[in-house]
């Protein structure tokens, strides 16, 4: 009898095949893990892709409005603040009594804590200085051959104070003519509950011939608004810490006719300086980290809030003959 149906299903040769000998269809539940095990690796390539064009995306825009081209100072379109105007009564507050700032140096120096000092056996000659000006908690006990012990100003940053003032006998009483400025953002400084100042206040009880000023909230406010001016750039918006560096070598220009500083390295250091050679970024600190890798760091970062390092010494070096600084070991202008 005749086959309606097509050719393909009325001849058993035409079928489909069948499994291979030893083959077998997979059970069904099998089948359905194994389906949703390959949407999970699907859906997780996705995801990958994802993220991956989502941070190229903000890379590129973070690229476009880059904090710093290192290597390049930009933004500055007018002739800078001239910093010997700038008022010492109003800018410092007494912390310890009601005395003002000292008056004018004619010649000061600024020993940075920097370890190209180290071997240098500078220490007579910065001792003959007028007014001798230091950073944070770098110590002189140990190193006086290189740094010197005379000690006119400390400039501590809120993040030393108590580095500071937990060896009194190192940074207090080892040289006690040292006048001390401290400076920090009004909530660390200031703030009504645990105030840094207080702090210090509390210290002046123990020793009753320590002198120490806070740098006021209108100061700070200069501070920012002279690295916008110099820089182009505003501080907090482009995620940036000034230096007790920058405190220092600005209230240095105010208090000093002239400013010659010891160990700090020229903008174009990290750049030309030979990739094994390693110099630890402080002189009290031989296994501390690295100067140039943490100006570098610091330098590029995009996330958090750094120190612009490479910037601040362009910034230095554009001042030099406006106010008198010169630099040495290494020597630059």
């Amino acid at each position: 009898m005749a086959c309606s149906r097509p050719p393909s299903q009325c001849d058993p040769t035409s079928l489909p095949p069948g499994p291979p000998a030893g083959r077998w269809p997979l059970p069904l539940s099998r089948r359905r893990k194994e389906m949703s095990s390959n949407k999970e690796q699907r859906s997780a390539v996705f995801l990958i892709l994802f993220a991956l064009i989502t941070i190229l995306i903000l890379y590129s825009s973070n690229s476009a409005n880059e904090v710093f081209h290192y290597g390049s100072l930009r933004g500055r379109t007018r002739r800078p603040i001239n910093l010997k105007k700038w008022s010492l009564t109003h800018g410092y507050i007494p912390i310890l009594g009601n005395k003002t700032l000292p008056s004018r140096c004619h010649q000061c120096v600024i020993v940075t804590s920097s370890s190209h000092l180290l071997g240098t056996k500078l220490g007579p000659e910065i001792e003959r200085a007028e007014c001798t000006i230091r950073m944070n908690d770098a110590p002189t006990t140990g190193y006086s051959a290189d740094v010197g012990n005379k000690t006119t100003f400390r400039v501590v940053a809120h993040s030393s104070v108590f580095r500071v003032l937990r060896r009194p006998q190192e940074f207090v009483n080892r040289t006690p003519e040292t006048v001390f400025i401290f400076w920090g953002p009004p909530s660390k400084m200031q703030k009504p509950q645990g105030s840094l100042v207080r702090v210090i206040q509390r210290a002046g009880l123990a020793f009753p011939a320590m002198e120490a000023y806070a740098v006021s909230p209108a100061r700070m406010q200069q501070f920012d608004d002279l690295f916008r001016g110099e820089t182009g750039k505003d501080r907090e918006k482009s995620h940036s810490w000034l230096s007790t560096g920058w405190f220092t070598m600005v209230m240095a220009v105010e208090l000093c006719d002239h400013v010659h500083v010891y160990g700090m390295v020229p903008p174009d250091y990290c750049s030309q300086r030979p990739r094994l050679q390693r110099m630890p970024y402080h002189y009290y600190e031989p296994k501390g980290p690295d100067e140039c890798v943490t100006y570098i760091q610091n330098e590029h970062s995009r996330k958090g809030n750094h120190h612009r390092f490479i910037t601040e010494k362009r910034v230095f070096s554009s001042w030099a003959q406006l106010y008198g600084i010169t630099f040495s070991h290494p020597s630059w202008t």
